[in-house]
């Protein structure tokens, strides 16, 4: 269902997606669905009382903060296939090496991957060519795509 106050941009990138998730399973053009979280990263800061006879184990919930990493995920729903990826930060530079590490690793194979993402604003190629030289970045979009920007997905298709 489409949310009452979404506009005409909402409605047509949401079609192009769900037009794209329709698509019967094509190994040689993967759909892959992108994303990415940061985490909290904690540390114990007590030794768990063990369990005893008659008793379970006890953990404090006292923690230390120890910093924070970056998971990107990259997940092909038709194969049952996904790949993680951990950075220390979220930048267009992580971005673009880890898009680099989907084609070339992962997909190396195959003909064109259809990437799905959200619109982020590190997901665009020039990301890419922020990381790599023009040469490179051309390269990865070609096998990854060019993005069509839109309000709520982007989709990196290419034909």
């Amino acid at each position: 269902m489409i949310p009452p106050k979404q506009n005409a941009d909402f409605v047509c990138a949401m079609e192009d997606v769900l037009e794209v998730y329709h698509r019967p399973y094509d190994p040689q053009r993967p759909v892959v669905c992108f994303d990415e979280a940061s985490k909290q990263l904690i540390k114990e800061t007590r030794v768990p009382i063990p369990a005893a006879p008659g008793r379970p184990e006890t953990t404090d919930y006292e923690y230390e903060r120890n910093g924070t990493a970056n998971m990107f995920m990259m997940f092909e729903p038709l194969a049952g296939q996904r790949h993680v990826k951990v950075t220390e930060r979220r930048t267009a530079l992580d971005y673009a090496h880890v898009i680099r590490e989907l084609v070339d690793v992962h997909y190396a194979t195959v003909e064109k991957v259809v990437l799905v993402q959200d619109n982020l604003n590190t997901h665009k190629p020039a990301s890419l060519y922020e990381a790599f030289p023009p040469e490179e970045a051309r390269r990865i979009c070609r096998q990854a795509g060019n993005p069509l920007h839109t309000q709520t997905r982007q989709l990196v298709e290419h034909s």
